[in-house]
């Protein structure tokens, strides 16, 4: 019997949740003893990915030209049937639609995965966000956006599967690394070995939050208790100017610190003693949650989205008001002031939530799971 043929499209190869999952399963395939291909515009990892002996097809996918998604569908077409491609699984909306059509010239599977609740005003975005629900099988991050598929696509449960993000547990551990990681984190972002540290990753975009935790931290009196917040603006300037003046305006200059890129973030999760996902729009998932708890650090997240899933409150962590930089800061208050022996079971209730339920072996298990129902359908 020959070999099943995966292949995944993705608009491109380079940072995110997406691209991460992509190469995981990638990766898995290949190891299964499957064929693995990846149709992308490109990017950073696409050398990752061909380590391991995946096989990668260069496409301009993420354009939504409609002339270019066309000529995507053609050319799909082609790889697919010289390939024996089994299954086309897609990540994103611009290349499902080319792939979706491809699909129905062929006899390749179609299924998605749905990263995201996407926004609609219109019901010209409504259409074009319908594509995601087209799948033999609809994969969705979360309950939160298999809701959002039910609810306005009106995908059935038959063809629905909630499989959560998984990070790797490897990676995320704290017994992978030493103490020196850390100290070296703290002199390169010139703090005191005494700091008690307010962590928040994310790209510098309003929706994430920022703003709020730095309202928040004015309201922390607290002079050892430092806010580092990481993350690229990714061009967004004027934002990074706003965050800039707040902190200014804040007097919080020697206690809130922004930071373009961190290359160790076991290490930063591991230096905290607080760590914050403030975003103020609802996250299809969130990973950041998931990583600090899978570190051993208590978590602070909004109350919506994918974080309801994630959070235990008052167990791993709280969650708090979307915006209310004034509950944010009594959430940070109240797990600065918890006694070691609480920390200590707020911890390990934290790794081990992460552990079941937000593995990447779990993940990998689960997907591949779904490949192996369309092969014997």
């Amino acid at each position: 019997m020959s070999k099943p043929v995966i292949m995944q499209v993705i608009p491109e190869l380079g940072a995110g949740g997406a691209e991460q999952g992509c190469i995981d399963v990638a990766q898995t395939l290949v190891q299964s003893d499957a064929r693995s291909i990846v149709v992308s515009n490109g990017g950073h990892r696409v050398p990752e990915l061909e380590r391991f002996g995946a096989e990668h097809i260069n496409m301009p996918v993420h354009s939504k030209n409609p002339l270019t998604m066309m000529m995507n569908t053609r050319k799909l077409i082609r790889i697919i049937k010289k390939e024996g491609v089994s299954i086309v699984h897609v990540r994103s909306r611009a290349p499902a639609w080319s792939c979706y059509k491809a699909c129905q010239k062929t006899n390749a599977h179609f299924m998605t995965t749905c990263h995201a609740p996407y926004n609609f005003q219109s019901d010209w975005k409504h259409k074009y966000n319908s594509v995601m629900a087209k799948g033999e099988r609809v994969i969705a991050i979360s309950q939160y956006v298999a809701d959002y598929l039910r609810k306005n696509y009106g995908v059935e449960e038959e063809r629905l599967r909630v499989i959560p993000r998984g990070i790797p547990l490897e990676k995320f551990h704290p017994k992978m690394l030493g103490p020196q990681k850390m100290l070296d984190l703290l002199h390169s972002w010139r703090m005191p070995e005494e700091a008690r540290v307010v962590l928040m990753p994310g790209r510098l975009t309003r929706w994430k939050g920022h703003h709020v935790l730095i309202e928040a931290m004015s309201m922390v009196k607290d002079k050892d208790v430092y806010c580092i917040m990481i993350g690229s603006d990714q061009g967004r300037t004027d934002y990074r100017r706003e965050l800039e003046q707040l902190i200014a305006e804040k007097n919080l200059g020697d206690r809130v610190r922004t930071i373009d890129h961190c290359d160790d973030m076991p290490a930063a999760y591991m230096m905290a003693d607080i760590v914050v996902s403030a975003s103020i729009e609802p996250e299809g998932f969130g990973r950041v949650p998931v990583e600090a708890q899978a570190m051993g650090c208590p978590i602070i997240a909004t109350n919506h989205g994918g974080a309801r899933e994630t959070v235990i409150p008052g167990e791993t962590g709280y969650l708090v008001e979307p915006g209310n930089a004034q509950e944010l800061a009594l959430a940070i208050r109240k797990l600065l002031t918890l006694s070691d022996q609480e920390r200590a079971m707020m911890s390990t209730k934290g790794m081990v939530n992460a552990a079941h339920n937000f593995s990447k072996e779990l993940m990998l298990e689960r997907t591949l799971d779904v490949y192996e129902e369309l092969l014997v359908s």
